[in-house]
């Protein structure tokens, strides 16, 4: 990708959405593209930390092993979306690891190409600090989630969130068009896989929603449901 066409990327990327076009112009220049194939380790934990990046096509997820060798999955990214931004402040080692669920392709910014944009355009180090004050709201979000609410009511909430974040209305309710795998939302709220298909089985007896293929319908009744109702 040229120059020309990341900086209008940039564009509609939520972060950068509100700088300035001579911003983006030099921020897009800094920049440098780069792929990944489907299972490919992007960054490791305890890597050192020194970019951002920005994710065009394709799919990432954020995960940490416990010492059996169980996986967390704190977050899933999808293009127009970012990871990697504590990196660009603290240069600590990364905290967790991210790995293509498809291929990915992203734009990569590193720390010192960073510093020097900021010194003629301080604007982007608070859209930076805003995107970090967002991810801090979540953390405190899924720690109260996983502290409160019972499987059924952390499965309900999940839904709930990805139909904020990427749903689409429709007649029959909003449409989730990129569902996460059971596994992978077993993984994101700490419970195995056939608890999470008992559970959007019974939501769907219950017509709360309803499955085709990778996508999900969550109806009206859904958004009234008492979270923790099992």
């Amino acid at each position: 990708m040229a120059t020309e066409g990341i900086w209008q990327y940039l564009q509609n990327v939520g972060i950068f959405a509100d700088l300035s076009q001579e911003t983006l112009r030099d921020l897009a220049s800094r920049m440098q593209p780069r792929e990944f194939p489907s299972g490919a380790i992007i960054v490791g934990q305890e890597d050192r930390g020194d970019s951002l990046y920005v994710v065009t096509e394709g799919r990432v997820k954020v995960v940490l092993y416990g010492d059996t060798g169980r996986e967390i999955i704190l977050s899933i990214f999808r293009a127009g979306e970012i990871f990697g931004e504590m990196s660009l402040l603290d240069n600590q080692p990364r905290s967790a690891s991210v790995l293509a669920l498809e291929p990915t392709r992203v734009l990569v910014l590193e720390r010192a190409a960073f510093a020097r944009h900021l010194t003629t355009h301080p604007q982007t180090a608070l859209a930076v600090l805003s995107e970090l004050s967002q991810r801090l709201r979540q953390a405190d979000k899924i720690i109260g989630n996983l502290a409160l609410l019972d499987v059924y009511g952390r499965v309900a909430r999940l839904l709930k969130d990805f139909a904020e974040r990427d749903g689409v209305p429709t007649e029959e309710g909003v449409l989730i068009r990129m569902r996460p795998t059971q596994q992978e939302i077993a993984s994101m709220i700490g419970t195995s896989r056939e608890t999470v298909s008992r559970a959007l089985n019974d939501f769907a007896k219950r017509g709360l929603l309803s499955m085709s293929g990778k996508q999900i319908v969550l109806h009206a009744a859904f958004v009234d449901e008492e979270l923790d109702a099992a």
